[in-house]
């Protein structure tokens, strides 16, 4: 039996850096975690090939090879993902699809042979064993929340590790918050689940013996949803970083509750981690409350950021705006709050109603919804009626995108982020970080019409704090990607 793994292709948005991994010659951020680790979970003697568009493009001879295709992916991939179906049911494939996609949104697709929805540890061996017998149906899905200290390590044989700007693993499953807009929950529940600290020394050992050194991101739904857990797991980890001298630097997401607990940071920052996704959402509190984000609305957010930073972790910052909540002076807010507390990474999107969501449920229950959404929150539309009405909304939308992307602010962001920034993190000076330095002394410095911004800034970082010189160059090539998108989404309709 050959089966061929399709991840389909990401459109070009603020996540997906399609700029920035020029500089590095890397040709995708993240590979397709979930597939590689469903591979794993396949029949050993099946014949396995993965294809993801991200990295090369599916050609009609790996779908010839197949007897059988497995698709996965997220919303925002819905496209491809159509595009991929269609094609491999052309040439007569049995196609099975899962993952975020499909669970919440299997109805929206034909032609499709097996959905193997929710998390595959319990659906995936219910299909193989209906499909082994030949009665396999049309739907397996279950709310069942497996044990994944049961996950098996992800096949990196299957992909070329050099593709990839960085590695992924999964340490656990599931978010303890209930915010309104979150699909989190529905997907992977609100008990924290997480793996033994036995379990990911042996997925790191398998990275590192796959022969990866670099980032890795730990994609978790709340990295430290479990604080117990993960602080046994992490002494476990900082002990074999030490023992192999530091070849994985880390980035996560978690909540902005991480600044509340000094144990914790000081832990994440002797385990390597250079940064971490923290939805901050709105310096809103009525808005904060409405979409029940109620961890936010206990903490000082300006000092919650400056207290990790100055652990060594910079802040990626997650900001949402169209909240009924939200006025006309919203847009404004959210610029001043961006600009105040130093997040240099902020990623602004407008609020979405993702399928089944507490949030799409109100909505639709309102008559608010007008379109299924694109997954993908920061190309300036939305998938239902906001009360400040749709054209005010973009049009402010625009106003932050353009203000905090625009150069002189963007690189006034990053010196206010180094003044409180303590870089902990020690980082490989690869190859691929070398060209990039040199390539954005090109591009940047010589070309772009940030080039005094960018040179006063690499200037002033080396003589004053010149551990920090490394993330002083990768946020001005990030600077780049986002000043490319953000014109792009201004260029939009409103």
């Amino acid at each position: 039996m050959n089966v061929l793994l399709v991840y389909p292709e990401y459109p070009n948005t603020f996540w997906s850096f399609n700029s920035v991994l020029k500089f590095i010659s890397k040709k995708a951020m993240y590979p397709p975690l979930g597939l590689l680790t469903v591979a794993s979970m396949l029949p050993k003697e099946w014949k396995k090939g993965l294809i993801d568009v991200n990295v090369r493009k599916l050609k009609d001879s790996h779908i010839e090879w197949a007897d059988i295709v497995f698709i996965s992916g997220m919303l925002v991939q819905k496209k491809n993902a159509h595009e991929i179906i269609s094609r491999c049911k052309s040439k007569g494939k049995t196609v099975v699809v899962g993952g975020p996609l499909f669970t919440t949104g299997h109805e929206q697709f034909n032609d499709i042979d097996h959905f193997v929805l929710n998390e595959a540890e319990v659906t995936l061996p219910l299909f193989l064993k209906d499909f082994k017998e030949g009665k396999a149906k049309k739907v397996y899905t279950s709310s069942e929340r497996p044990d994944i200290t049961k996950t098996p390590v992800p096949m990196w044989k299957l992909i070329n590790l050099k593709d990839y700007a960085s590695m992924a693993v999964q340490y656990s499953r599931g978010c303890p918050f209930n915010c309104e807009f979150c699909d989190i929950i529905i997907m992977n529940g609100r008990v924290p689940r997480t793996k033994t600290p036995e379990q990911m020394e042996s997925e790191m050992q398998a990275l590192f013996d796959a022969g990866w050194e670099g980032t890795v991101f730990v994609v978790d739904d709340n990295f430290i949803g479990n604080k117990a857990n993960v602080k046994k797991m992490l002494a476990k980890i900082i002990k074999w970083q030490e023992e192999r001298k530091y070849p994985f630097s880390f980035l996560t997401e978690a909540s902005v509750n991480l600044a509340q607990d000094e144990e914790l940071m000081n832990m994440m920052s002797r385990a390597n981690f250079a940064s971490v996704f923290v939805g901050i959402e709105t310096p809103n509190l009525e808005s904060l409350r409405e979409c029940s984000k109620y961890q936010n609305t206990a903490l000082d957010l300006e000092e919650s950021v400056k207290k990790i930073h100055q652990h060594g972790m910079q802040v990626l910052g997650g900001f949402i705006v169209g909240f009924d909540s939200d006025d006309a002076g919203i847009f404004d807010a959210q610029i001043e709050f961006i600009k105040k507390v130093g997040i240099v990474t902020a990623m602004v999107g407008l609020l979405n109603a993702l399928p089944r969501t507490r949030l799409w449920h109100r909505l639709k229950n309102e008559g608010r919804i007008v379109k299924e959404p694109t997954g993908e929150n920061t190309d300036a539309t939305t998938n239902f009626i906001p009360k400040m009405g749709s054209k005010a909304l973009i049009k402010g939308y625009k106003k932050i995108l353009a203000n905090i992307y625009s150069p002189k602010e963007y690189y006034r962001r990053i010196d206010i982020f180094l003044k409180h920034y303590r870089p902990t993190a020690r980082e490989k000076f690869s190859k691929e970080r070398v060209n990039a330095f040199l390539k954005s002394t090109w591009k940047i410095g010589l070309l772009s019409r940030s080039r005094f911004l960018y040179w006063k800034l690499l200037l002033k970082t080396f003589f004053t704090n010149n551990k920090a010189f490394p993330t002083a160059v990768s946020l001005a090539i990030y600077g780049m990607h986002f000043q490319q998108i953000t014109q792009q989404v201004l260029g939009s309709a409103l």
